[in-house]
């Protein structure tokens, strides 16, 4: 783990998005410029989320409006990975999303068949749910306990959703958590970070070797723990929810390749220079 800036260039770079490359409604110092720089040299950038409750395109809407235009397809959330894993391996199951909307959408538009029914659901799907209510549960435990006939996956890992200020939010581990303290069950699969199948996600489209690519988040638990599952070289950004110290308390096999507090400093120091980039230019 090094506390400076990489000394080459990654052949692709993944970003998670709150926390990292913006907070709110504002965005990180240094992160427009950030992502500038890699597009002027060529480098593929993808962004991730393990937020469920908005779909790609909203993403991109608040990526362009805050300065950073995105291609769509460059983005990629757990409702696209659950909504992908679905399809390659349960086409046919018979699906009760305990979510919000964007997840039910892109569940409907993919032809996933949906159903309150506990005598039908094949997979109970536990999401970050602001809705989350007694009865929800009740039809998860009777699709899971009383007839034993569903299994529990889940959007996301979060136990919690962080807020400009350190406030939260209960996450989609909460919702997990009431399922499996009633049920006896256990969770069956997360489409979400660390898991690779949010990496698949955003980096199916390019010809590289994730062990030639950097992810860069703010989370050690799910950020950098998709990266060392996956061999990537990871940054842990200071400009979120864990910290430098929190990093040095993992084993060395589990800690970020790098940790910075200026997302900006991903790009080597020499071509800053070359650039003429001062960290006082940008807010």
């Amino acid at each position: 783990m090094q506390f400076s800036s990489p000394t080459q260039l990654y052949d692709a770079y993944v970003f998670d998005q709150d926390g990292t490359i913006y907070l709110g409604e504002e965005l990180l110092p240094g992160a427009k410029r950030l992502i500038e720089g890699l597009r002027k040299l060529g480098k593929p950038v993808r962004f991730l989320s393990n937020n469920p409750t908005k779909d790609p395109s909203e993403y991109k809407e608040k990526l362009d409006r805050l300065g950073i235009p995105t291609p769509l397809d460059e983005i990629a959330n757990t409702v696209v990975t659950t909504t992908r894993w679905l399809k390659m391996h349960h086409p046919d199951a018979v699906v009760y999303p305990i979510s919000e909307e964007p997840l039910k959408r892109a569940l409907r538009d993919a032809g996933i068949k949906m159903s309150e029914n506990p005598e039908e659901i094949d997979i109970v799907i536990a999401s970050y749910d602001r809705t989350f209510e007694y009865k929800k549960l009740q039809i998860a435990f009777d699709a899971i306990w009383y007839h034993k006939r569903a299994f529990l996956i889940t959007t996301n890992p979060d136990k919690y959703c962080p807020f400009p200020g350190g406030r939260g939010e209960p996450d989609a581990a909460a919702i997990v958590g009431a399922i499996e303290a009633c049920t006896g069950t256990k969770l069956k699969a997360n489409m979400g970070k660390p898991e690779p199948e949010m990496l698949e996600a955003a980096l199916g489209d390019l010809d590289v070797d994730p062990k030639n690519c950097m992810m860069v988040g703010d989370r050690l638990g799910t950020d950098i723990g998709m990266a060392v599952r996956t061999g990537m070289a990871s940054t842990l950004v200071l400009t979120g929810d864990n910290t430098a110290e929190d990093a040095q308390e993992l084993p060395e096999d589990e800690q970020p390749t790098y940790v910075l507090e200026r997302i900006d400093h991903l790009i080597p120091a020499q071509i800053r220079e070359e650039w003429g980039w001062s960290d006082d230019d940008v807010a």
